[in-house]
């Protein structure tokens, strides 16, 4: 009885979250130029965000505890990585992950290539996507979704085209198209045709999918690493066609 009583509230919490996303999210939409593809993006899908981030945030949070406690003792503090990334419109909001690098550096006091400065505890954090559980709290406070385009460096702005931009017009996420279909695996520019593809385009059986797809991709630990890099080289923009 009491584990039905905690479900109903966690529910029951996940749900008023949900109310109050889709409450603001319909205020904030008015200073947004992007038109939603249908009913489910426009009425449900910050709403469902909201319920599915507060939920899993709750149920995960003695795995979160467990991961934080083990970052602290094999990389140290600060145990959260904290940067700033573009959001939707190109808003630029705080992103939080579990650290999964060392401060190693040189002798002229320079951080070392990420290579050097992942071990092997920093790279299973990544393979199974542990380190981007704080991100939860980026989804609920709306900075992020479920399902989208995945949140860069703020640098990057002006290195996108036209085309590429476009992958701003909507919320980043926790997983997408692009993270399903290679991850660190593809180009820079595979990459963002999957995230301007998912942007016109956002259906509820098409979210549904690329969670499930992630589960398995996750599974599998495909596409951790880029050829060339410990995660994914730097992206430079792309070089127009003569």
């Amino acid at each position: 009885m009491i584990i039905v009583w905690i479900i109903l509230w966690i529910i029951a919490i996940a749900f008023a979250v949900g109310v109050i996303a889709v409450l603001a999210d319909a205020i904030g939409k008015k200073d947004s130029k992007h038109k939603p593809y249908g009913p489910y993006e426009h009425f449900v899908k910050r709403g469902l965000d909201g319920f599915l981030a507060t939920g899993a945030l709750i149920v995960l949070s003695p795995v979160l505890l467990i991961t934080a406690i083990m970052v602290r003792v094999k990389l140290g503090s600060p145990v959260l990585f904290t940067q700033e990334r573009p959001g939707r419109d190109g808003k630029i909001f705080k992103l939080y992950k579990f650290r999964t690098m060392t401060d190693a550096r040189d002798e002229k006091g320079e951080l070392l290539p990420d290579d050097q400065r992942l071990p092997a505890f920093g790279q299973k954090l990544r393979s199974t996507s542990l380190d981007e559980l704080p991100e939860l709290i980026n989804m609920i406070k709306g900075d992020m979704a479920v399902v989208g385009p995945r949140p860069l460096l703020v640098r990057y702005l002006p290195r996108y085209n036209a085309h590429q931009a476009r992958r701003h017009e909507v919320r980043p996420g926790f997983t997408g198209l692009a993270q399903v279909h290679g991850r660190n695996a593809i180009s820079w520019e595979e990459k963002f045709d999957w995230d301007v593809k998912y942007v016109d385009n956002i259906t509820f059986k098409g979210d549904l999918q690329i969670i499930i797809d992630t589960v398995r991709t996750v599974l599998k630990r495909e596409g951790i690493n880029s050829d060339t890099s410990a995660t994914m080289e730097e992206f430079m923009g792309t070089e127009e066609k003569a």
